[in-house]
């Protein structure tokens, strides 16, 4: 049976996965240890989700490369289409997944621009005292509306020396105490990665022939050109 990432989700929220508990515990020794850990629940939640597409017969595909999106194909016929990334985290933390390590990101795009249109299923999950997990909120989203520029760089990053690392994402359900605004498109958001690839040391010289090789590969995919706006044209309307 065929399902794209809205039927899915569609689906999903029928099945009462909105409040859903299970255990994330191990006993080593005498002691019971709570698995609270984001990337673990993440890990649990991504077999649960896979369990469930089979069990409802659901067609898929995962993805071997477990380091970039996306984590299923929906669609194992066609690998350009129907891409689903799976996430959870702390409901009563900040968003601390990453979407991807930026510079293996950048680089992907080149060749497989269709990776921009992987759809992000989101967890929000608290943990209990006693050891389980609770689902309490759930999102499907595309990659730019869960992503947000930071201070002194297009895109919210996780930067270490001076070296850019992962791409991390906002806190788009809530506008509480952040500084910048989501991405509302997906060509802000390439140009955003376009800005990102220029002022990152490591991948400066090859800003521009990245662009030119993007738009050449979106146009072979797409059949149609693509109009990415300059970064200083519109970083301002992401600043609150």
């Amino acid at each position: 049976m065929n399902m794209n990432a809205e039927e899915l989700y569609a689906a999903l929220l029928k099945s009462d996965l909105i409040g859903l508990q299970f255990p994330a515990t191990i006993k080593v020794g005498a002691f019971n240890i709570n698995l609270d850990k984001a990337d673990v629940v993440g890990n649990i939640m991504q077999e649960w989700l896979e369990g469930w597409l089979k069990k409802n017969g659901v067609d898929y595909s995962p993805n071997p490369n477990s380091q970039m999106p996306p984590d299923f194909y929906l669609n194992p016929d066609n690998l350009k289409e129907d891409l689903l990334e799976v996430k959870a985290f702390n409901y009563k933390a900040t968003p601390g997944f990453d979407i991807a390590d930026f510079n293996a990101y950048q680089s992907e795009l080149i060749e497989k621009p269709y990776m921009l249109c992987s759809k992000y299923l989101i967890f929000g999950y608290v943990m209990q005292d006693d050891g389980y997990v609770v689902i309490k909120k759930m999102w499907l989203k595309n990659v730019w509306e869960i992503c947000r520029p930071m201070a002194n760089w297009p895109l919210n990053l996780q930067v270490k020396d001076k070296v850019v690392h992962k791409i991390r994402p906002g806190k788009w359900y809530s506008t509480g105490k952040t500084k910048f605004r989501q991405f509302e498109t997906m060509e802000d958001f390439i140009s955003a990665i376009y800005e990102t690839v220029y002022q990152n040391p490591k991948t400066r010289e090859e800003s521009g022939e990245w662009f030119s090789r993007f738009k050449a590969s979106y146009k072979k995919l797409y059949k149609k050109s693509i109009t990415v706006p300059r970064w200083s044209e519109i970083e301002g309307k992401y600043k609150l």
